[in-house]
């Protein structure tokens, strides 16, 4: 029996690098001390802590990844802010779906980079279930999870499929 698994994946570490010299918008990076905490990090999806060095850089998710795999997102190709750490750390824990502590867009793409439709989802436990519908379609190639208040992009969903059971 095949199961599909659900992974959450930071920005990878050869963005990274490049983002942490100049941001997808084309402006040097500057990193500052953050003062309050909080701040959602893209590069281990977790919440800064007071006192850490970050960066808020433009990030544009949809055309790093086309550059990849020969997608043509056309209008769908955006740039937005993200917070990252300044300098290289650990990545995310393994396993774990980051900010789903608040509402969040569930956003599905085709392979060729357009929006196939999206859901709202407002609980922890139902990030389960509109991966599972979004998955459900064979036309969806990967999923985006942003933040409602602002839009922003927090993390990219892709199914694996293994051997197994549910």
């Amino acid at each position: 029996m095949t199961t599909t698994r659900y992974t959450a994946r930071p920005i990878a570490p050869s963005a990274l690098r490049e983002l942490r010299v100049t941001d997808d918008a084309g402006r040097p990076t500057a990193p500052f001390p953050d003062t309050e905490g909080g701040a959602p990090l893209r590069c281990c999806l977790r919440r800064s802590e007071p006192g850490e060095r970050i960066a808020l850089v433009s990030y544009a998710p949809l055309r790093r990844w086309a550059a990849q795999t020969g997608a043509a997102p056309g209008a769908y190709d955006e740039v937005g802010p993200v917070f990252l750490h300044a300098e290289p750390c650990a990545g995310p824990a393994a396993g774990v779906l980051p900010f789903t502590d608040a509402h969040r867009t569930v956003r599905r793409y085709s392979a060729q980079g357009h929006i196939l439709g999206g859901r709202l989802v407002g609980e922890p436990a139902a990030f389960e279930e509109a991966l599972t519908e979004a998955f459900d379609d064979p036309a969806v190639a990967l999923i985006h999870v942003r933040a409602v208040e602002y839009g922003c992009f927090l993390y990219e969903v892709r199914r694996e499929v293994g051997e197994g059971s549910n």
